[in-house]
């Protein structure tokens, strides 16, 4: 995507010095017309002189020129064209003077007329009565906009279908690029983000479930785990994808992550296994340390000298203790251990 203009700012003249021009020039033109008409209406040949230039000053003139004066909002740029052809760019909120023969280009403005043109088609068709109306400026907004991205189905690295979304904070940069680099700068940017989180996203797993690191000591990255990073990298790509078209991307934020719908309920029962696991090892690492550190106590104290047999027994009892769901429910032997 490539475009050869170069974006030229322009600093047009005020615009309250120029209108108030046109006023005394209007005013002019009317006040030589009534004399003239008035001389013309007493048989002088010098009425019609000054009642023709008062016509072309005051009532033809003054309102083509009256075309020129342009608002600019603040936040917000105009990017003119003459005949064709770019004209300039004006950044700076105020009332200006330009060319009068030069046309604000928004293509929002023009998305948004289309498709008003087309919805009245519609609603004439079908016999009922239609009014064109666009609600939008006919200047492209620098402010920042946010671009809610819808939630998107998207197969993460291992197959498993997750659903994404995600939030983009940007603005215009430079509105030359964006009026005439691309059709509808907004339309092109809700697409790129489609293709930027979709393309992200199949690159990493949505979850691991174990532990084990890589061999140089560094886990693995995972959308749920990972979330801040992958969302720096979404902005990276999508930040490439559009400064062809003057935009700036601010911020990416992952709003929404889940798997879809048909596997959430196997991946849940599987994360539930994975903690169980988890739990028991920990709990067996620690009843063995338990027990080992019972028969090492009862050695060096000489409390009780256990044969192998018997160290055995009392090794499976402590563990059944340690490592059952369920409260043990103790039996008292009276007799000998033996």
């Amino acid at each position: 995507m490539k475009t050869d203009i170069k974006e030229k700012e322009l600093h047009p003249k005020s615009g309250g010095l120029v209108l108030l021009l046109l006023i005394l020039g209007f005013l002019a033109g009317t006040a030589l017309f009534i004399v003239g008409i008035v001389l013309v209406g007493w048989g002088e040949i010098i009425g019609l002189i000054m009642a023709i230039p008062g016509i072309l000053c005051g009532w033809i003139l003054c309102p083509v020129l009256l075309a020129g004066l342009k608002i600019v909002k603040p936040n917000e740029a105009r990017v003119f064209t003459l005949f064709g052809k770019y004209y300039g760019t004006v950044k700076e909120s105020g009332f200006y003077y330009v060319n009068p023969f030069v046309t604000s280009f928004s293509p929002t403005y023009n998305a948004a007329l289309s498709a008003a043109q087309a919805k009245s088609k519609e609603m004439q068709a079908e016999g009922k009565t239609a009014v064109v109306s666009v609600g939008v400026g006919k200047g492209i907004s620098l402010k920042t906009q946010t671009l809610d991205n819808r939630r998107q189905k998207v197969n993460d690295v291992l197959g498993n279908p997750i659903i994404i979304g995600a939030v983009v904070i940007w603005h215009v940069e430079n509105p030359t690029l964006a009026a005439f680099a691309v059709e509808n700068y907004q339309e092109f940017l809700n697409i790129q983000t489609d293709s930027t989180i979709r393309n992200i996203a199949r690159l990493y797993p949505y979850d691991v479930f174990d532990d084990d690191d890589d061999d140089d000591g560094v886990k693995e990255k995972t959308l749920r785990s990972s979330a801040i990073e992958i969302a720096d990298m979404m902005r990276e790509e999508l930040q490439k994808r559009v400064t062809a078209a003057g935009l700036a991307i601010e911020e990416v934020r992952i709003t929404h992550l889940a798997y879809a719908e048909e596997i959430a309920a196997a991946m849940l029962q599987r994360q539930q296994a994975v903690a169980i696991i988890a739990a028991r090892q920990k709990i067996v690492d620690g009843a063995v340390g338990m027990v080992k550190m019972a028969i090492d106590r009862l050695n060096e104290d000489e409390v009780v000298n256990l044969d192998e047999e018997r160290k055995a027994a009392m090794v499976s009892n402590l563990l059944v203790v340690l490592c059952g769901n369920k409260d043990a429910q103790p039996i008292v032997n009276s007799g000998s251990i033996y």
